[in-house]
């Protein structure tokens, strides 16, 4: 048996054995290699940092207007509350709230006086004897007076009978005085004695009086109360017919055609409000705001406690209307406004809106957009309306800054504009 030769297939060893790489297999490995090639490509562009999408402003001039804001109220000026003049029994009030009234000639109510409340037997008893005791003294008392004129004839004449007695000489000066002075003192008797028949007359009416009564609706017993000024009926506090004491309220009435505006405005904003300053009524059932001026800041302030139970120091502002358009007249009492009160006005000013500022610490700083990065800036602001802030350093006019910038933004992030 022949031996293979060195050179013979069969004469390597198994581990030595070598194929020839075929072009299938090539190709293989190169697609596995350009797979996992594009997939850290993938990774790498997700990983890489994007433009952040912002919003961007152009710094420029414009005028300015800072305005407090706060919600208010319309009220009538003048209200008046009509009461009962007198003591009676007031009819029912036919007018409802809305009615219209004329000063002088519209009659709100009427009220009649209250007959007198019946006496009981004992009351009624005692009553009668005060009128026969009066009836007695007085008739006592005509008795006293007719012995005292006649006690006064009497001195009258003797008086007489001295003076001419006194003439020729023959009675003393003394005798003649007292004459005088007992005549003067039956003359005062008589007098006091018809003074005390008056007024035993009067207590005997009086007494009569008590034991009568007199009928309800009879002439002067009937009080018409009349409208105080022309407007409308706000409010009837007493409709029904009842029984009522002076000084009863019955109705409130006034004219919704004189309004003002009432704010609560906070006190550490009405230290900047002054009398004649424009305000602005929004929210009041129209297009366009209506036209005021502040006429009055009161004084006090009073406590209010606040939606969130924080106590707040609130002070009471008027506003006048100023030619209110004839859509206006649809207001009545107490409708709710918003009333924006001017505190501060400049023509022209340096601003931005001021969605684009942020602090940090007590410094106010803004995104600058430059070469499609954000570049953070130092500002110097000043007055804010709430929409457009004072620029007054750190840029200029033509500046492009960021509205509302998302977190995302750093200094030096990647931006894209919409």
């Amino acid at each position: 048996m022949a031996e293979p030769t060195p050179t013979s297939p069969a004469a390597s060893a198994p581990w030595e054995a070598r194929r020839n790489p075929s072009g299938k297999h090539l190709l293989r490995r190169l697609a596995s290699w350009l797979a996992v090639a594009l997939l850290l490509a993938c990774v790498g562009w997700g990983f890489w940092p994007k433009p952040v999408l912002v919003e961007t402003a152009t710094v420029g001039r414009a005028p300015l207007t800072v305005r407090v804001s706060e919600e208010g109220k319309t009220r009538i000026r003048n209200r008046y509350v009509v009461a009962a003049p007198v003591a009676g029994r007031m009819r029912r009030v036919p007018l409802k709230p809305g009615d219209e009234l004329k000063a002088g000639e519209t009659v709100l109510t009427v009220i009649e006086a209250v007959a007198a409340p019946l006496l009981d037997p004992r009351t009624r008893e005692q009553a009668e004897a005060e009128v026969s005791m009066r009836d007695a003294t007085g008739k006592q008392a005509a008795e006293s007076l007719a012995a005292a004129r006649a006690s006064l004839k009497l001195a009258e004449a003797d008086r007489d009978r001295v003076r001419a007695i006194h003439r020729s000489g023959t009675i003393s000066e003394a005798d003649r005085d007292k004459a005088e002075g007992e005549a003067s003192i039956k003359a005062a008797e008589v007098r006091a004695i018809e003074f005390s028949i008056q007024v035993n007359d009067f207590r005997l009416a009086q007494a009569r009086a008590a034991l009568t009564r007199p009928e309800v609706g009879s002439a002067g017993g009937v009080v018409e109360v009349k409208s105080p000024v022309s407007g409308r009926v706000l409010k009837v506090m007493q409709e029904s017919e009842t029984v009522v004491l002076p000084g009863t309220p019955i109705l409130e009435v006034g004219d919704p055609r004189d309004l003002e505006v009432e704010a609560e405005i906070l006190s550490r904003d009405a230290v900047a409000i002054h009398p004649g300053d424009p305000a602005e009524i929004e929210q009041w059932g129209g297009d366009a705001p209506l036209k005021g001026r502040v006429r009055r800041i009161e004084p006090a302030a009073f406590t209010k406690i606040s939606a969130l139970g924080v106590e707040e120091q609130r002070v009471i502002v008027l506003c006048d209307l100023i030619d209110p358009p004839p859509a206006a007249t649809a207001l009545g009492d107490r409708f709710r406004v918003e009333v924006r009160v001017a505190v501060w006005h400049r023509d022209d000013l340096l601003v931005a809106p001021a969605g684009a500022f942020f602090r940090e610490g007590n410094v106010w700083k803004t995104f600058v957009y430059r070469d499609g990065r954000a570049v953070v800036t130092e500002v110097g602001t000043g007055q804010s309306d709430g929409r457009l802030t004072e620029i007054r350093s750190g840029i200029e006019a033509g500046t492009e800054v960021l509205l509302h910038p998302p977190d995302a933004v750093k200094d030096g992030t990647h931006l894209t504009r919409h």
